[in-house]
């Protein structure tokens, strides 16, 4: 009798430690992410079904069960419902989402403005990339950096026009942006420049348009005082002529100062035949009135080369060139010309 409860606590042990040995281990539990604000959450996959929830963008997710593109989570509360695969993120897209966002954190601002419809934010600068989320028209966004993409054959074929370049040849603008949602929460990503308008200071939008000038970014160097003693800022404005989709981020600058005696802005400096790069990089001046600088490189000879500039009062003067000045005085911009490099 004892050999055989021996016998038979042995075959238990050998037992468990196949078990052991060779049973699969859980799987981890596949994780998601709310992908846009207000998901709804419903009650079963069924097309008869009710709400028994809302989810708000980034909510950390549980994935229970799919059905095609129906999709079973469970919340963080502990809430399950059911929504669709294309308003969840993975959790490998959330973390790349997640990149950008700390990557405009360190990034300087070029410019503002806000979104003129409903369009979509992608992890890469392309359309067959992958969405992070729509944005709604008028949220407002700073603007980063610019990518030129190539248009794909079908958006060239949809967009097409008798005057349009060939589909071979169509670019486009793409920014990276952070958008500021109405909950006051931020995410970042790739947008078309299309789908935003630049909050532009005016009157610096009439100035640039009497230019023939595409304003790309623009930047306070520093303040004056106008005849009532209000602070007025001082511009520095960059941009290029013509469409979208250029190499350059930008061909042109022009300086432009508060003149006291025709109380107005005037062109105190203009450069052309650039092929500027971003960010343009602005070292304001610390007192009303004060010297300021601002730098970028200029890719147009082939090679990177740093341009840096000067600014005393309406004066200023590119940076081991002090020859090449131009100081307009009290010319309105719109009026006179200037002589461009």
């Amino acid at each position: 009798m004892r050999k055989l409860l021996v016998g038979f606590a042995l075959l238990l042990v050998i037992a468990l430690g196949l078990y052991l040995h060779f049973r699969k281990p859980k799987a981890a539990p596949e994780i998601a992410y709310a992908g846009d604000r207000d998901i709804t959450l419903w009650s079963t996959s069924a097309q008869v079904r009710e709400p028994v929830g809302t989810l708000d963008y980034g909510d950390r997710l549980e994935v229970l069960e799919r059905s095609q593109d129906q999709v079973q989570v469970r919340t963080g509360a502990g809430l399950t419902g059911w929504t669709t695969d294309n308003e969840l993120l993975s959790a490998d897209l959330w973390q790349r989402a997640k990149d950008l966002d700390a990557k405009t954190a360190t990034m300087p601002v070029e410019a503002r403005g806000h979104a003129t419809a409903i369009g979509n934010l992608h992890v890469d600068p392309e359309r067959d990339g992958a969405r992070i989320r729509q944005l709604a028209k008028d949220t407002p966004v700073e603007l980063y950096e610019r990518r030129v993409s190539d248009v794909s054959p079908l958006a060239a074929k949809i967009a097409a026009t008798d005057n349009a370049k060939p589909e071979s040849t169509r670019k486009e603008d793409w920014w990276l942006i952070r958008a500021r949602l109405s909950d006051q929460s931020t995410v970042s990503g790739w947008i078309l420049g299309r789908f935003i308008d630049l909050d532009v200071p005016s009157p610096l939008p009439d100035y640039a348009s009497s230019a023939d000038m595409r304003i790309v970014a623009w930047f306070e160097l520093n303040h004056v005082a106008d005849e009532s003693g209000a602070a007025k800022p001082q511009y520095l404005l960059v941009g290029s002529k013509g469409p979208e989709g250029q190499p350059c981020d930008f061909t042109l600058l022009r300086v432009y100062t508060w003149g006291k005696q025709k109380e107005r802005y005037e062109t105190a400096y203009v450069e052309g035949d650039l092929c500027g790069k971003l960010p343009v990089n602005v070292v304001q001046a610390k007192t009303p009135g004060g010297d300021a600088r601002f730098s970028f490189e200029d890719i147009g000879t082939g090679s990177r080369e740093q341009r840096a500039y000067y600014m005393h009062q309406t004066i200023v003067r590119r940076e081991g060139e002090p020859r090449r000045i131009e100081h307009t005085g009290h010319s309105h911009p719109a009026k006179k010309k200037h002589a461009q490099r």
